[in-house]
């Protein structure tokens, strides 16, 4: 039987050294993880988020083109106080995924005046999931009292497994935009309500 030389030896113990290192830097220490960022702690409070936008109307016309907005993309609006619109929406991504966005809208009178209104909008997206549970039925036996057999049947049911504020961006861009249209729409109309009164008489 031959005996393995010396550098044949020597590098079998040094494989074995290095797989033992990776091995050892492989595993974590628990203690010296690095920890996760509150979630308060990236909250910026800074003047460039575009939760609000200034118009050029009263409360009432900015609310109503808010409702307007809201009403032509399919949210069903849900009875709220004066100087607010909220409306709600669901989507289906898949056959066991349900998405729901809820808007809240806030309009409050500003300027001179009270001339113009500043909106506050915030949406809130809900996510839910199917989840199942098999159902059981007992039976009577007379030797041994009732047992409890399993079914092969399930119940369904939606749980909810996220909810997030969508955050500042395209979104609201897109919402205030809709908004500027439906108001320079109802400016239309008034203007063409008042011309037919003015004609009326």
């Amino acid at each position: 039987m031959l005996k393995p030389s010396r550098p044949l030896f020597a590098s079998l113990a040094l494989a074995s050294v290095c797989a033992w290192g990776l091995a050892a830097c492989s595993f974590s220490n628990p203690m010296q993880s690095t920890p996760r960022t509150s979630v308060y702690q990236t909250e910026r409070f800074q003047s460039d988020e575009t939760f609000s936008r200034l118009f050029d109307s009263s409360v009432e016309d900015t609310c109503e083109a808010a409702r307007r907005a809201l009403l032509s993309q399919g949210y069903l609006i849900n009875p709220g106080k004066v100087g607010t619109v909220n409306g709600s929406k669901r989507f289906q991504p898949d056959g066991e995924v349900h998405v729901e966005i809820n808007f809240n809208v806030v309009c409050v009178p500003d300027g001179k005046n009270a001339q113009l209104a500043t909106v506050f909008v915030s949406a809130q997206q809900d996510r839910y999931a199917v989840k199942r549970s098999a159902s059981s039925t007992s039976i009577g036996v007379s030797a041994i009292g009732s047992i409890s057999v399993p079914l092969s049947s399930s119940q369904d049911s939606m749980v909810k497994v996220a909810s997030e504020t969508i955050p500042a961006g395209e979104f609201y861009d897109r919402f205030f935009a809709l908004m500027h249209r439906m108001l320079s729409e109802q400016a239309g109309e008034q203007a063409a309500q008042a011309a037919s009164s003015g004609n009326a008489r």
